[in-house]
């Protein structure tokens, strides 16, 4: 029985189907919101929106607008978790349409991110912010953003006798961070950096912020990590980062570190250069948002890469990610046109069903 069908229990607990989060890019419209697609099936290469393909939900906080959502599962309670960024591009006022820039929006910018939680998929909470800029004594660091958040369950972060219980999410994201003195933001040579911290129900009341994760001396951004056990049980993690360097391109690297978000942790580079093929004149640099999901019924992966600008995203697959990831060119594959920037969540077959009865949402 796998880890979801534990946390959740009861009837029809055994894996069944998919669900993607994700939102569109429309410069003309505001798509900046929650959409979801439910895999037909079983079949994680075929996906059919909920809702009609209108939005199931819509932040009210900050810019009131969310980016680059991700689903994550507490795999001791079942209860699941939605991360998105505060960002609305293509606001009236502030967005690209009215003068404002990606400079400002990486560098002033939101350190929230927008949250939703959820004990069956279709009933969700109001949105709350989380702010990732909150140090551990109070202060904070002095981000430009906060972007592209998604975490991994650890259900031994903690040493027996934590008063919350031993698991927690180790969360990363990415922020232009400046020096603590330079609260007006102006250095010019600040750049992404992908940073960690801890939280075991993403409120401000439980999360630390741990430090950084990734730097490369130049902006990186929009890691996804993926978890497998070996033959001799070792846990081998596996993360998939854009870098926005002079060489632009989606690497992936790994890890058999038991504590992966820590300094000493040891990454060897797998890949690099994927999804170039995807893009019109194959260039690297084309492509972001990467997600990786693996299959609950075989021993596939799939690493979706977002085409930019607008295309959205095309697929990569592999049976073995220590060998990388190829292009999935099948008829069979079916997306809507720009879904973009999202995550997928392995559901049971409860879930599944309900989703469908509900088409996504109670409303």
């Amino acid at each position: 029985m796998t880890a979801v069908a534990q946390a959740i229990k009861g009837p029809e607990s055994q894996p069944y189907g998919y669900l993607l989060v994700h939102f569109i890019e429309d410069p003309d419209g505001y798509a900046e919101r929650i959409y979801l697609d439910l895999s037909e099936g079983d079949n994680p290469e075929r996906w059919n929106p909920l809702n009609g393909g209108e939005p199931i939900l819509t932040s009210s906080l900050g810019t009131q607008g969310v980016r680059d959502p991700y689903l994550v599962r507490n795999l001791e309670t079942g209860r699941v978790y939605m991360l998105a960024t505060d960002l609305q591009v293509w606001a009236q006022e502030g967005g690209l349409r009215s003068g404002g820039d990606w400079y400002g929006f990486s560098h002033h910018g939101s350190t929230n991110l927008i949250i939703w939680e959820s004990d069956d998929l279709v009933h969700w909470s109001e949105p709350r912010t989380l702010d990732m800029s909150v140090r551990p004594n109070g202060t904070h660091a002095q981000f430009g953003m906060a972007w592209a958040p998604e975490a991994m369950w650890v259900p031994d972060y903690y040493p027996e006798g934590h008063d919350g219980g031993r698991g927690a999410f180790v969360v990363y994201w990415s922020s232009t961070m400046f020096a603590d003195d330079d609260v007006d933001h102006e250095d010019p040579d600040v750049y992404d950096r992908v940073m960690w911290g801890v939280t075991s129900d993403f409120t401000n009341a439980t999360f630390s912020f741990g430090g950084v994760l990734i730097d490369r001396g130049h902006p990186t951004i929009d890691t996804t990590m993926l978890q497998r056990t070996l033959p001799d049980g070792t846990v081998r993690t596996y993360r998939a980062t854009k870098d926005n360097g002079p060489k632009a391109n989606i690497w992936l690297d790994a890890t058999d570190a038991k504590r992966w978000w820590e300094p000493e942790a040891e990454w060897t580079i797998i890949q690099e250069n994927i999804g170039a093929d995807w893009t019109e004149n194959g260039n690297p640099g084309g492509v972001e948002g990467p997600a990786l999901f693996a299959s609950h019924s075989d021993d596939t992966w799939y690493l979706y890469v977002d085409v930019i600008p607008s295309i959205g995203y095309r697929p990569m697959v592999t049976g073995n990610p220590d060998k990388g990831f190829d292009y999935l060119e099948s008829a069979d594959f079916h997306m809507a046109p720009h879904t973009k920037h999202g995550g997928v969540l392995s559901l049971t077959r409860a879930e599944y069903d309900r989703l469908r009865v509900h088409d996504g949402h109670i409303g």
